[in-house]
């Protein structure tokens, strides 16, 4: 496949009326719907506002690249737009953007496609080349320049093939760089930077080897012997690339966008000899290091969210299977004067609370290694682990094991700088012998100690969930029912439904969490309420949105709260407010009338698992129509 099969004609827009990076998106995206390219617009445009969350992909110079690859992606394509006054897209430059290559890429796109939009990626480096697009009049012109400059380019790639193989030796006067390209998708910005570094360096006669980490994997890869010949290293990345192996390498790490647009700056201060020498944690692991770091408060985040994201599946597998076994033995029956035998007393009912328990045993290790893990790779696990078996069976819980894995992970962090002065010859011994010798040494005793103030915390936590009725568990469903409905999705709904997980481990005895019945509740309500409002109130959506009611419909009734994003973005201030009444009103009734979940998630799917679950949906019904209301009411009308 070649850059003219991507370069539909029948989606190209030769004159963009949007002024504005919304609509020019919304313009591109309903355009890519018409021309049959798309599925569903809310999910491709999901992904198209999930990539410029990140960083613009207007990359200066007139261009801007916007990209997504997703599931509503029929096949592969770029559609080309053209805009005549200009649009104010947030360019990395600031100045308005006249040219649009919107990439849709399917999720099982193979290496052709991949390979295609990246060749079309690197011809627009080329400022000849884009002054000539700027004066295209017709999609046919813009298929040919784009075949013509395509053989151009394979011809002098061939010719720079046959040079290569021709030489002998390096030239050892020219100053050699490498470097390493990446972006998150791995479709457009990978392949711009890689082939502005290269050409930026045959202009400074400076020799350089780029190494892309894109969607078809990593490419050119950098040998050991490079990294070593190497005068200085560029990073040009916003994902995790190996960083570890420029050990000792005086290296320049800055996000993918500067390696497009900043190739001189960085060849400079690479070659420099004044760059910070990179000083690796771990010489000879292989683990991958972030790229960019970010702040303090983000990294706390990202190490947390690893950890919850891999106890989660414990927690939903484990507390299903609990729940199972309740309903079980409610089903067959439990004497009156057995009924603190429920989940245990009849024989199907034990297997399911035995299976349910085995997987809920490893809940708080499986949070305090993969925290570690975060923080220090790989020798933080183990020490992890044990920080989170160690709260659990010293009572310190959810919060124990939570601290318990950021004690491991700095832990090993300071073991690493204490043994970083040993002999190169015990390097293959740390991993495996000092590190979880004395990181278990080390953050078991301090465990020890943290477990005495944090036992009598998670014990006053489980006393006052167990406690919860009336007006105080109204109060805190309400909080947490709102906070599920301020961000949809982020730290805030996040915070939330961690603390819903957490409260099922204490409430397993009682049937379940009426805490986290309350945060489920309110995550179901925003996309519910969205699905409402645009089936009464049809005049103030477009039709688009109205199309998206129904797939909103589908992800409300499986708690996935974030299928309301797109119309929080769209008019935040309007339809947060809408969402966050609702939720905290369901979120309350559920809290005030005691119902209680031990399944952390699947919605309507796990009603059956609830201690009242038509009320349960009548409470949640009762949310999504009170915000679909208020929503209807202070939104305008679409014109």
């Amino acid at each position: 496949m070649n850059i003219k099969d991507l370069l539909v004609k029948d989606v190209m827009i030769m004159d963009l009326q949007a002024t504005d990076k919304k609509g020019a998106i919304d313009e591109m995206v309903q355009k890519m719907y018409d021309g049959g390219r798309i599925s569903d617009i809310e999910t491709y445009k999901e992904g198209i506002l999930a990539r410029e969350a990140q960083t613009s992909t207007g990359l200066g110079d007139g261009i801007a690249m916007p990209h997504a690859k997703n599931s509503a992606v029929k096949e592969a394509t770029v559609l080309f737009a053209k805009s005549h006054s200009g649009v104010e897209y947030e360019a990395l430059d600031g100045q308005p953007t006249y040219l649009f290559f919107m990439i849709a890429a399917p999720e099982g796109a193979n290496d052709t496609h991949l390979q295609a939009l990246a060749a079309l990626s690197r011809l627009l480096i080329d400022p000849d080349f884009v002054a000539k697009l700027k004066d295209t009049k017709t999609p046919e012109d813009v298929q040919n320049l784009f075949q013509s400059a395509e053989e151009a380019k394979e011809a002098e790639e061939k010719q720079e093939k046959l040079d290569e193989a021709t030489k002998n030796t390096h030239d050892t006067n020219r100053k050699f760089v490498v470097a390493v390209t990446a972006c998150p998708t791995g479709i457009a910005h990978t392949y711009m930077a890689e082939d502005a570094l290269k050409k930026k360096a045959k202009e400074m006669g400076v020799e350089i080897k780029v190494e892309t980490n894109g969607s078809e994997g990593i490419k050119n890869r950098l040998t050991a012997e490079d990294i070593a010949r190497a005068d200085g290293v560029i990073v040009a990345a916003d994902k995790k690339v190996e960083m570890n192996r420029f050990d000792g390498k005086e290296l320049v790490n800055r996000p993918v966008s500067d390696g497009i647009r900043k190739t001189e700056e960085l060849i400079t201060l690479a070659t420099s000899g004044t760059a910070p020498t990179f000083h690796s944690s771990e010489s000879d692991s292989n683990e991958e290091s972030s790229s960019a770091e970010g702040s303090i408060g983000s990294r706390i985040y990202k190490d947390l969210m690893n950890g919850v994201s891999h106890m989660l599946p414990f927690v939903i597998g484990g507390g299903i299977a609990i729940a199972l076994s309740f309903m079980i033995d409610q089903f067959i029956g439990v004497p009156q004067d057995q009924l603190s035998m429920l989940g245990n007393y009849n024989e199907a009912a034990s297997w399911f609370n035995q299976i349910g328990g085995a997987a809920f045993g490893f809940m708080l290790p499986v949070l305090a290694g993969f925290i570690a893990s975060s923080i220090a790779d790989r020798p933080g696990l183990i020490v992890g682990f044990a920080a989170g078996a160690l709260a659990n069976t010293g009572g310190a819980g959810f919060l124990g094991a939570l601290i318990g894995g950021f004690l491991a992970g700095y832990v090993i962090l300071f073991l690493k700088k204490l043994f970083k002065g040993l002999p190169k010859s015990l390097d293959g011994i740390k991993t495996i012998l000092f590190y979880p010798v004395f990181g278990l040494l080390i953050t078991g005793g301090l465990m020890l100690l943290v477990n005495v103030p944090m036992k009598v915390i998670n014990d006053g936590l489980n006393g006052f969930l167990l406690s919860l009725d009336g007006t105080n568990a109204a109060l805190l469903g309400a909080l947490l029912g709102g906070m599920m409905a301020i961000d949809l999705g982020g730290p805030i709904n996040k915070a939330a439904y961690v603390f819903g997980t957490a409260s099922i481990a204490a409430t397993v005895t009682e049937g379940g969490s009426i805490i986290m019945a309350s945060v489920m509740a309110g995550g179901m309500v925003p996309p519910l309420a969205i699905f409402i409002a645009t089936l009464i109130f049809k005049n103030k959506f477009t039709k688009d949105q109205k199309d998206a009611g129904l797939t909103n419909l589908v992800m409300g009734l499986s708690f996935v709260t974030e299928g309301a994003i797109p119309f929080a973005a769209a008019d935040p201030l309007r339809v947060i407010p809408s969402f966050v009444v609702g939720s905290a009103l369901a979120g309350g009734l559920v809290g005030g009338f005691g119902i209680r979940l031990l399944a952390p998630h699947g919605g309507v799917f796990v009603a059956l698992l609830l201690s009242h679950p038509l009320l349960y949906l009548v409470f949640i019904a009762i949310g999504a129509i009170v915000s679909a209301v208020i929503l209807g009411i202070v939104k305008k009308p679409v014109a």
